[in-house]
C-alpha cells in the first residue's frame, strides 16, 4: 500500500535492543507541578512491532505548508482505526522517512525499525472522547519549520509497548530550509550586535550573510560564518541513538560600527550560487548604550524556562507548565525591556534535539528583537565523563554542544560558557556553573577578573549570574541537605562578591522564585525590606529559576534571611533610571504584575567606601 512505501519489510520489523535512557531531573529534588521527565523519554520507540492494519488510516492536510511566508502551520489529522482503546497516541515524525535505512549503523544494535523518536505525540482521544467507540477523530498540530517533511503515525499499546497501526501521508513547507529564529546577542565590543540563525543551506549551497542598517536609510550587507555538528559531537544516549535529529546549520553574522540606542532594521539571506536569493522576514532591534551610558535601561532575568506545545502536544502542562506563559508576558511588555538573560536550562531538550528547534522558535518574537543572552544549566551541559563539574546525565548526552553552537554568547571559548557583559551602566559576570567554580579555577579567576574590571563611577550596578545557586535558597532539597546552597557553592564566591561589592546575583536551577536579605558571611547586614541606600555592605541574592519548568517546593524550615518567596512561574527585572537609582521587580508570568519589589539608591562614594572584606589598603604617610 503507498502509504507504507517508505516503511521496511515487515520481516524487517524485528527489533533488537537499544540502548534507552530517560533523562530528567532528579524527581527527589524537584517537587511540585509535574513530574520532570522528558515526555519524548516516555516512548519505548525500540520496543515497536508491526501492528498495520488494512482498515486504519491516517491522513494530513494540507500536504504543502508555508505558502504564505509563516515559519509554522496548523495541520489537520484524520485518524481512522478499527480497534480504538484508550492509550492509542499519534507521533509526529520528521523526515517522514523514518524506517531503518534511516539509522546509522553501531555496534549497539543491527537495523532497528524505529531509531529515530517523534518530535511530539498527542494521545488519539485528546479532542474527542468518543473516539474509544466510534475509532475516529480529528488532532490538530502546530507545526513549525523544521528543514524537512512530516508524517504522522498511529499506534496503539501506549507508550511503553507501541504498536505501528498506520502512517499518514507526508507533508512539507514550501521552503524547508528557509532562515528563521533569529537570536540576537551582544559582542564583546559594545557597540557591536551579532544575529544567530537556523537554516537547511550549508555553505557549499549558498552564501548566509545580513543585509541591515539604520531604519530608513540605505542597507549594507555583513557576512556571516556557518556552523553545525554531527551525530558524534554527541556524547551519549539519547542525544546520540533516539533523539538525534539532524540540527541544519547556524550562521552567525556580526553587526558593527552601531550607533548607541538607534534604531534597527535587518533581514536573514542567502545567496544561492545560481545567483538567486532566499530571505527571511525583516525584524528590528535597538542598538545597545554606550557602557555608562546614563539611559533608562531595562534588564529581564530568569532561568528554567523550558519549552511548550501551543497545539497542547507531549502533555506539555505536565512538564513545562508555565513556559508558555513567561513567553508572552515577555511578548506583551516587549517594548518595556531592552535585554533578557536567560540563566540556564532553555529547552530541556535532555538528549531529543528536535526540541530545540520548537524552543528557538518559540522565543523568537524576543530573540529576534533584543539581546537574547544565555547561560549554561545542567540540562544543556552535563553528561558524565565529559570533564563537567557534575557526573550527571541531566543533559541527555548533549554535553553542551547545541546551546554552544545554536547561541552566541561572548565568551573566549564557549565550551567553557562563562562570560563578561556590560550594557549601559550595568557590568554582568556571567558563570557556568556547571564547570569548576573553586578558588584556584580558570573559572575563579575569570570570575575575580571580570567583577574587577568594572569601573563603578561608570557602570555602577554589578551583577553576578549562574545557574546553580551558588549562594541562598531555601529550596526543600538544600534544606534537607542542611547547606541551603549548591554544595561549596559559596565558600570561595562569597568573599568575591563582598571584596568587588556585587548588588545582586542571581540563580536559576531551583523552580521558584525567592528574594534574600543583602547579606555577608550568612547574616543579614541591612534590615530593610523595600528601599537599600547608603553603603554597599552586602550582596542581595535572587533565586529566578521558575521561569517555567515544574515548580521546587519550599523547606518547611525556615530560613532568617528569606525576604519573599513564591512558588510560582515568575521572572525579573531591572531598571536603572540613573547612576544612582535602580528598581528591582518579580513579576508573575499569569497575569506580569508586581508581586515584589525594592528600590536601591546610592552614590558613587557609598561604592567606594570601606566595609567587611571589600577594604582597600591604607597607609599612615601623607
Amino acid at each position: 500500500m503507498e502509504r507504507f512505501s517508505f516503511l521496511s519489510l515487515k520481516a524487517a520489523l524485528i527489533l533488537v535492543f537499544l540502548v534507552h535512557f530517560t533523562v530528567a531531573h532528579n524527581v527527589k529534588r524537584h517537587g511540585g507541578a509535574g513530574d520532570g521527565v522528558q515526555p519524548l523519554s516516555k516512548i519505548q520507540i525500540h520496543k515497536t512491532i508491526d501492528a498495520t492494519h488494512e482498515n486504519a488510516s491516517v491522513r494530513a492536510y494540507p500536504v504543502l505548508l508555508g505558502t504564505t511566508g509563516k515559519e509554522y502551520e496548523w495541520v489537520t489529522v484524520n485518524v481512522v482505526s478499527p480497534n480504538p482503546s484508550s492509550d492509542d497516541w499519534l507521533g509526529v515524525f520528521s523526515p517522514a522517512k523514518f524506517n531503518a535505512s534511516t539509522c546509522p549503523y553501531t555496534e549497539d544494535y543491527y537495523e532497528p525499525y524505529l531509531c529515530s523518536a517523534p518530535i511530539k505525540y498527542k494521545y488519539a482521544n485528546y479532542s474527542n472522547a468518543n473516539y474509544n467507540k466510534t475509532g475516529k477523530t480529528i488532532l490538530k498540530f502546530r507545526l513549525i519549520n523544521q528543514r524537512a517533511d512530516f508524517a504522522f503515525a498511529l499506534f496503539s499499546g501506549g507508550l511503553s509497548s507501541p504498536k505501528l497501526v498506520a502512517i499518514s501521508n507526508a507533508i512539507v513547507f514550501a521552503n524547508p530550509k528557509a532562515p528563521l529564529y533569529p537570536r540576537l546577542a551582544l559582542s564583546k565590543n559594545w557597540d557591536e550586535m551579532t544575529v544567530t540563525w537556523t537554516s537547511g543551506y550549508d555553505i557549499s549551497e549558498a552564501v548566509p550573510f545580513v543585509e541591515w542598517g539604520l531604519k530608513g536609510e540605505a542597507q549594507v550587507r555583513s557576512p556571516a560564518g556557518t556552523l553545525t555538528f554531527p551525530r558524534g559531537s554527541m556524547c551519549a544516549e539519547p542525544a546520540r541513538t533516539v533523539g538525534w535529529r539532524d540540527p541544519g546549520f547556524f550562521h552567525t553574522s556580526f553587526l558593527k560600527n552601531l550607533w548607541p540606542n538607534s534604531k534597527y532594521t535587518y533581514k536573514l539571506g542567502h545567496r544561492l550560487y545560481n545567483g538567486s536569493y532566499i530571505w527571511s522576514k525583516s525584524y528590528a532591534f535597538t542598538a545597545p548604550p554606550y557602557p555608562g551610558q546614563n539611559s533608562l535601561q531595562r534588564i529581564i532575568v530568569f532561568g528554567d524556562m523550558g519549552k511548550a506545545e501551543r497545539d497542547g502536544s507531549n502533555e506539555y502542562a505536565d512538564y513545562q507548565p508555565g513556559s508558555l506563559n513567561t513567553t508572552d508576558s515577555l511578548i506583551k511588555d516587549l517594548d518595556n525591556f531592552d535585554i533578557v538573560f536567560h540563566i540556564g536550562d532553555m529547552p530541556y531538550a535532555n538528549g531529543y534535539l528536535s526540541q530545540w528547534d520548537q524552543f528557538t522558535s518559540q522565543v523568537e518574537p524576543i530573540a529576534s528583537a533584543v539581546p537574547y543572552m544565555v547561560a549554561s544549566g545542567n540540562h544543556e551541559r552535563d553528561t558524565p565523563n565529559t570533564g563537567g563539574f557534575y557526573d550527571t546525565n541531566d543533559s541527555g548526552g548533549e554535553c553542551g554542544v547545541p546551546a554552544e553552537t545554536m547561541f552566541f554568547v561572548p565568551a573566549d571559548n564557549r565550551a567553557k560558557f562563562w562570560y563578561q557583559a556590560d550594557y549601559g551602566m550595568f557590568h554582568f559576570c556571567i558563570a557556568d556553573t556547571e564547570h569548576d567554580w573553586r578558588e584556584g579555577s580558570e573559572q575563579y579567576k575569570f570570575i575575580e577578573k571580570c567583577l574587577a574590571a568594572v569601573d563603578r563611577n561608570k557602570q555602577p550596578w554589578l551583577i553576578f549570574a549562574g545557574h546553580r545557586v551558588l549562594g541562598y535558597s531555601s529550596n526543600s532539597w538544600y534544606g534537607q541537605e542542611g547547606s541551603f546552597e549548591e554544595p561549596m557553592g559559596r565558600d570561595d564566591m562569597q568573599k568575591l562578591w563582598q571584596r568587588y561589592k556585587v548588588d545582586i546575583a542571581f540563580y536559576g536551577h531551583v523552580h521558584n522564585y525567592e528574594r534574600i536579605c543583602p547579606i555577608y558571611q550568612n547574616q543579614c547586614v541591612n534590615s530593610e525590606l523595600s528601599h537599600y541606600s547608603g553603603t554597599v555592605n552586602g550582596t542581595i541574592h535572587v533565586v529566578v529559576g521558575g521561569g517555567g519548568s515544574h515548580l521546587s517546593d519550599f523547606s518547611t524550615l525556615k530560613t532568617v534571611w528569606s525576604v519573599y518567596q513564591d512558588l510560582d512561574f515568575g521572572y525579573t527585572k531591572l531598571t536603572a533610571f540613573n547612576h544612582s537609582y535602580l528598581l528591582f521587580e518579580y513579576m508573575k508570568s499569569s497575569d506580569g504584575k508586581v508581586y515584589d519589589s525594592f528600590t536601591i539608591s546610592r552614590d558613587y562614594r557609598d561604592v567606594l567606601a570601606c566595609v567587611h572584606d571589600g577594604c582597600e589598603p591604607t597607609t599612615l604617610a601623607t
